[in-house]
């Protein structure tokens, strides 16, 4: 099957296509850099059942800039996407974990690579400076010499973009990718480490095997969700497992949905 994609009248681009059987309707939102269409792979991997709805963060591909923090933010997704169960990988994980704390439309939950916030109020401060300096970066070098450095920080060793990959991002701009850090970056995320246990949907976290950060985050976010939330580690993957290991995450998804 080719998926059809057709755009929500919304908030945020979204783009919704039907599936061809009753499984539970995905709403995917990605990372910092990237768009709607970066999860492609994974959905080539998932096959034509499940519906799908994909979403453009605020300041990325085909979505306005949003003048709100994260919670606003995680509102503008739900009310864009509406009702399913929701995936999101890094800076999208972290949206969602706000939204899973004020939603009644979301299902069930995905987080890849995500993190409840920074507690020490101290090394959030310096990741907000380090965000003020990156989001310098992309105002001197400009979006495309930016993404080449950024995709070749240690935290994507394992990950080689497609072309369309590479493409998708491109399309971003220098005003909507500093936007995104100085509106939702992990250094003005408060941290909701104390209200996870709050979230009363199904969640499932998932880290790359060699993301050791991120292994270990994952394992203690799901222990402090509690009883609802399982683990996986997505063997050979790194940071961004549903790039990499498209195969792999969405054998765990489809596992886990069932």
């Amino acid at each position: 099957m080719t998926r059809t994609w057709t755009p929500r009248r919304a908030i945020l681009h979204a783009e919704d296509s039907a599936g061809t059987s009753g499984l539970s309707r995905l709403v995917l939102l990605h990372g910092f850099t990237q768009t709607c269409r970066s999860w492609d792979g994974l959905i080539r991997a998932l096959g034509d059942e499940p519906s799908i709805c994909r979403v453009d963060a605020p300041g990325h591909g085909r979505s306005p800039l949003l003048d709100d923090d994260l919670s606003g933010v995680a509102h503008a997704v739900v009310e864009s996407a509406g009702e399913g169960v929701y995936v999101g990988y890094s800076m999208g994980a972290r949206i969602l974990l706000h939204a899973a704390l004020g939603s009644t439309t979301m299902h069930g939950l995905v987080l890849i690579g995500g993190t409840p916030g920074i507690e020490d109020e101290r090394e959030r401060a310096d990741r907000r400076e380090s965000d003020r300096l990156l989001a310098e970066r992309i105002v001197e070098s400009g979006v495309e010499v930016f993404l080449e450095w950024w995709l070749r920080q240690p935290l994507f060793a394992g990950l080689t973009p497609t072309v369309d990959d590479l493409a998708e991002r491109r399309l971003n701009t220098v005003e909507g990718l500093t936007s995104s850090l100085r509106r939702c970056g992990v250094g003005e995320q408060t941290p909701l480490w104390d209200r996870l246990s709050n979230i009363d949907v199904p969640v499932l976290v998932m880290a790359g095997s060699r993301d050791t950060k991120f292994d270990a985050i994952g394992r203690r976010m799901a222990e402090a969700i509690g009883t609802n939330a399982r683990f996986e580690s997505v063997p050979n993957a790194g940071h961004a497992a549903h790039l990499e290991r498209p195969d792999a995450v969405a054998s765990i998804l489809r596992e886990w949905l069932d």
